[in-house]
């Protein structure tokens, strides 16, 4: 009998973009009883809607995906709804389940949590070396909590929470909406909508010379189940690819990719969000045996080809 066989998971989140392809993983473990709580049934920000959907579900581990998220300009707009939301459904959530008698809860923070200069590659242990990038620092921040209530939770009541830390996740089935997207889908919408409409040029925001690290979905799907499955302590986990790439160089990769002909503008007036971002994924190895396997320009081509087939579906 597997480990997954005999288990009730709820995924908070797991109709979303990560939720979809984490319940598949799930699926292909073994796992066959696995409730997705919908937010018009369960407003997670509640706390009654949060204890009748333990009474309902009777879980024994809650995997808690869902999130308030965006790019730089949807953290601008909405910082306090991003603090208040994304920290209203975590807190309430492992305080229901501790006193539900969960055996198990999976928080899944969020890179933008570390301090805005952290040396690179991000190490775990320089999470409170500083304070996060401004941009997104009350996300980032509402996220952390979870860490706090989480070891505090162990320290105090034996409650078994881990808490990861995914890097920047793209791949099939992304949010491509203008308004919200993170940088991926945004290049890859940009320059497919550019080529179509004959359009000479595609503004992009900054100056290019920040970097970051993204993640394949179906990679941190993997990383999130088997941190499930095998890893009960309190220490936080990056979940990443290990590598660094400029925006400079993304969009290079993504207009070859796409076949966009025409020239990039940077607007400098724009923010750059964090300098750098790379992860030390030594300690998710060491622990629970996990490694990414997309490489990263298969995986933009997969995205790209999703998006391309399914744009016109695509509602915002």
């Amino acid at each position: 009998m597997s480990f997954w066989s005999d288990k009730q998971v709820v995924v908070t989140g797991g109709a979303g973009f990560l939720g979809q392809v984490v319940v598949a993983e799930l699926q292909k473990h073994g796992c066959r009883r696995i409730v997705v709580p919908r937010s018009k049934e369960y407003d997670l920000c509640d706390k009654e809607a949060v204890v009748r959907l333990l009474n309902d579900a009777k879980p024994d581990m809650v995997v808690h995906l869902a999130a308030v998220v965006g790019g730089i300009g949807a953290n601008r707009a909405n910082p306090g709804k991003f603090f208040y939301e994304n920290l209203m459904m975590g807190v309430q959530l492992m305080e229901q389940s501790r006193l539900f008698g969960v055996k198990k809860m999976v928080a899944i923070g969020t890179i933008c949590a570390y301090p805005k200069f952290t040396p690179v590659p991000f190490k775990e242990e320089n999470l409170w070396a500083g304070y996060p990038e401004e941009t997104n620092a009350p996300y980032g921040l509402a996220k952390k909590m979870l860490l706090v209530q989480s070891q505090a939770y162990r320290e105090q009541y034996g409650f078994n929470s881990i808490f990861l830390l995914p890097v920047n996740l793209y791949g099939p089935g992304d949010n491509f909406s203008p308004k919200s997207s993170h940088v991926i889908p945004a290049l890859i919408k940009k320059c497919v909508d550019a080529g179509k409409n004959n359009e000479k040029t595609i503004t992009v925001w900054g100056t290019g010379n920040a970097t970051r690290e993204f993640l394949y979905v179906d990679d941190a799907a993997r990383g999130i189940v088997a941190a499930a499955e095998k890893y009960d302590k309190s220490e936080p986990v990056n979940l990443g690819a290990g590598f660094e790439i400029s925006i400079k160089d993304l969009v290079g990769l993504i207009v070859e990719l796409t076949g966009f002909k025409g020239d990039i503008v940077w607007d400098a007036s724009k923010p750059d969000g964090q300098p750098r971002r790379q992860l030390d994924v030594t300690r998710a190895q060491k622990e629970f045996g996990f490694k990414a396997e997309m490489s990263f320009r298969e995986g933009l081509k997969r995205t790209i080809d999703w998006y391309r087939k399914n744009e016109k579906t695509i509602v915002f």
